[in-house]
């Protein structure tokens, strides 16, 4: 990304601030979720891009300003160290607030109240200005980070069809400036492109081609139920409760959190981004189509059911590769850096697409990623390839991330 520093008077050799409450972090996370919602759609604010990174550059915001404090890790941005005094709490409220008040000016209000909320419970005057002060630098930076890239125009899609014959008109939920977005890992956006999907007349594609079509239509009698309440609960997954499992869990530190909500937030952009570049790219045709229609895929051992319909709605976008398969595998990738194989307990997994839903528990994050992938074939919108590219695309994106930022630094570099 494109960096700026800022230069902070900052004494590691002073006494540190009493400890930070380890909710601070996790706490604004939750926050800046229901201010993003409630300041969406306009006319709270003219909607932009750069609005998709809101809560990616809260996060990150907190881990520099307190990364700045309890020095621990690189500086994604360039941020210098801080004095060691100053309040970690004051300095993560403070980042969360200033980047969440530059997204959503007509929730200032909201912002203020828990701000000053947060503020009032630090006793220490002087802990808590340093605080501020390291916050305040620390969103400045964090606000930097991402947003369009003005030289990659956006790429507009064109409904494609033979002239004079009707076609859908519905654009992609895939939006336009999607192409122009700033990556925060990957070299470029297609950087993880996988290969293209299997060839209609390979013996793959009428393997998976079947399968969807037995087990992901609507009146599937092969699928069970408990496997149609699955396709149903993963249409929108929510990891939360397991990232506050890990966050709660003793001996963590503020500091350690913050990088935790930062790493998967952006690791989860970049294999959106790369998903959506090779959707784009390879604009392959979803079960629905295809099954209706088979008597054109040139493949002897595929049927054509000009009625069939999947189990769920069909996304309005392109199959290839599946994006609920990249993002459960980039988010179980990091959680897994932070936990191996599961928190104690298991993985805990909420969702939003069935309301009041129980909190579901499942043994490991690969077997959630499993069942995620899994799901996208009940509900009858993806092909198991498809599952398995987007698993490639997520693993890669979280391993270029682990590898390259944010990382531990050595212990003596640390103590400084």
């Amino acid at each position: 990304m494109r960096f700026s520093n800022l230069v902070l008077a900052g004494t590691a050799g002073l006494l540190a601030a009493a400890p930070a409450s380890a909710d601070t972090v996790c706490e604004w996370i939750e926050f800046g979720e229901a201010i993003a919602t409630a300041a969406a759609p306009p006319p709270d604010a003219p909607r932009t891009g750069e609005h998709d990174r809101a809560r990616t550059q809260m996060a990150l915001a907190m881990f520099e300003a307190l990364n700045a404090i309890d020095r621990k890790y690189e500086s994604y941005v360039g941020m210098p160290q801080a004095d060691a005094g100053a309040s970690q709490d004051a300095a993560a409220a403070t980042a969360a607030y200033q980047v969440m008040l530059a997204h959503a000016p007509g929730q200032k209000a909201a912002l203020e109240d828990s701000y000053n909320v947060t503020m009032m419970g630090i006793g220490d005057a002087a802990a808590r200005d340093k605080g501020k002060a390291v916050g305040e630098a620390a969103a400045k930076l964090a606000l930097a980070v991402g947003g369009l890239d003005a030289k990659i125009p956006a790429a507009n899609y064109r409904p494609r069809t033979s002239p004079g014959v009707w076609t859908a008109t519905a654009m992609p939920v895939i939006q336009p400036y999607y192409v122009s977005m700033k990556t925060c890992i990957l070299p470029r956006i297609d950087a993880v492109r996988p290969g293209p999907p299997p060839a209609l007349t390979s013996a793959r594609w009428a393997k998976d081609f079947e399968e969807i079509k037995r087990i992901g239509a609507k009146k599937s009698k092969e699928r069970t139920a408990q496997q149609s309440l699955m396709a149903k609960y993963r249409i929108t997954p929510n990891m939360t409760p397991s990232m506050r499992l890990i966050a709660d869990a003793p001996g963590r530190s503020l500091v350690q959190n913050a990088r935790m909500f930062s790493m998967a937030a952006m690791v989860a952009d970049d294999t959106s981004l790369a998903t959506a570049d090779a959707k784009m790219h390879y604009n392959f045709w979803r079960p629905i189509t295809a099954i209706r229609n088979a008597e054109d895929d040139g493949n002897k051992a595929t049927a054509a059911d000009p009625a069939w319909e999947p189990l769920i709605g069909t996304p309005n976008h392109p199959e290839y590769p599946c994006a609920h398969c990249s993002s459960a595998a980039s988010t179980a990738a990091v959680l897994k850096s932070e936990v191996g194989d599961a928190p104690p307990g298991g993985v805990r997994v909420a969702s939003r697409s069935v309301p009041n839903s129980i909190v579901q528990v499942v043994p490991t994050l690969d077997k959630w990623v499993e069942e995620v992938s899994a799901s996208r074939i009940y509900g009858g919108v993806h092909y198991r390839f498809s599952n398995e590219a987007g698993e490639e695309i997520g693993r890669k994106v979280a391993a270029m991330a682990l590898a390259k930022i944010m990382r531990p630094l050595p212990a003596k570099v640390a103590s400084r």
